[in-house]
């Protein structure tokens, strides 16, 4: 069962793909793929932390999530906590063919994942088009990746207010 949690910026989405997890009757091993570069996002960091049951696993991979997905033994639980810092991590990274290689290697490993699969990612591309090249290229990095992961996903999920709402559901 794989599923995609997709949301805004303090939407709930974590807490809904935490409360999933727990859930799962399984171990449960998170990947973050935040990197702490500056204080606010250390806090954030140190709150997820708290936040998370403690007897779950954390693997920090902010670049070779596939690797780190196909790392974990099978009859787990992967939450993969978020996609949308992966993506910039490697947008940033200085290795140019890195975020195609990255992206392909993942979409490669859903396809032969057998764990339970929690995936996270914000929806950024619900406004305008946003100036500057970067940005724009994040969006459409995002945007393509959500599409492919949805795809792939037994269930898709939006998160909005805290209230979750299925736009794929595994029994469709």
């Amino acid at each position: 069962m794989k599923t995609l949690i997709l949301g805004g910026v303090k939407s709930g989405k974590s807490r809904y793909a935490e409360q999933l997890a727990s859930t799962s009757e399984t171990p449960v091993t998170v990947i973050a793929t935040a990197t702490a570069d500056d204080p606010e996002m250390q806090i954030r960091i140190a709150r997820h932390q708290a936040d998370r049951n403690s007897h779950w696993q954390v693997v920090e991979e902010p670049l070779a999530l596939a690797s780190a997905i196909s790392s974990i033994g099978t009859g787990q639980c992967i939450l993969v906590d978020c996609l949308t810092l992966w993506i910039t991590n490697l947008l940033l990274h200085p290795d140019t063919q890195r975020l195609a290689k990255e992206k392909n290697a993942l979409l490669e490993t859903l396809d032969n994942c057998e764990n339970r699969l929690i995936i996270v990612s914000n929806e950024t591309n619900m406004g305008i088009v946003p100036m500057g090249e970067l940005s724009r290229r994040y969006c459409d990095e995002v945007g393509l990746l959500h599409q492919s992961l949805a795809a792939q996903s037994d269930e898709v999920v939006l998160v909005i207010a805290g209230l979750s709402h299925h736009l794929k559901s595994a029994t469709q």
